[in-house]
């Protein structure tokens, strides 16, 4: 198993940028894919952005050319830079790792953004 913990949220004016970071512990040399998911109030939880152990990436339509996932394998880090930020990007930020055919969540790191 893993327990991840997120950080890095905060209260954000539109065009801001903010940068989340999600520390993974455990079984972290077992961990496959790592990515970051959001959820707004009355919204289903919806892919952000993913990254393969390889480093590869694929984002949200939404979030292309704004966001950028990354990670260290070797620290079990997965980080999520947000630049450009928009009202409707308002919502919790949960930071996802599988490894085994499983997913595990952390609790979430709230985002606003806001004048």
């Amino acid at each position: 198993q893993v327990q991840l913990v997120e950080s890095g949220g905060g209260l954000v004016q539109p065009g801001g940028s903010l940068r989340l970071s999600c520390a993974a512990s455990g079984s972290i040399a077992s961990i496959t894919a790592m990515g970051w998911y959001r959820q707004a109030v009355r919204k289903q939880r919806e892919l952000v952005a993913a990254i393969s152990s390889a480093g590869n990436t694929n984002y949200a339509d939404s979030v292309k050319g704004r966001f950028t996932i990354s990670r260290d394998n070797a620290k079990g880090t997965v980080y999520l830079q947000m630049n450009s930020l928009k009202p409707e990007d308002t919502a919790v930020y949960y930071c996802n790792a599988k490894l085994w055919g499983s997913g595990f969540w952390g609790q979430g790191t709230q985002v606003t953004v806001s004048s």
